[in-house]
């Protein structure tokens, strides 16, 4: 049976960067909302695929923050928990990497 790690009381690996998270995350929405006005407003199709890529594009840098977090924190004190935790770790991070990848 596969182990499901508890998610519920551990903090997060992004705790310390929670605000530039957060700001990044609400200029991302504002881009989205800019998206759909531009398509509200018959907007040409280069034009809101260049923006698609900028969002896309900035997604991927928080996600690419997110999962530097991870390692440097979660990962780290997993491992330092023990061999089997650190393992467990290392298995999610590579799985949501995999991820990360084919989207």
């Amino acid at each position: 049976m596969d182990h499901v790690p508890d998610h519920t009381t551990a903090t997060p690996g992004y705790a310390d960067t929670k605000g530039a998270q957060l700001k990044r995350l609400r200029r991302i929405e504002g881009q989205v909302r800019g998206l759909q006005r531009m398509v509200e407003e018959d907007t040409y199709c280069i034009d809101v695929l260049t923006q698609v890529s900028a969002v896309t594009r900035a997604l991927q840098a928080v996600s690419m923050s997110l999962l530097e977090e991870h390692l440097r924190h979660c990962v780290v004190d997993a491992a330092r928990e023990s061999d089997e935790a650190g393992q467990a770790k290392i298995d999610e991070a590579t799985a949501a990497i995999a991820r990360l990848v084919r989207s």
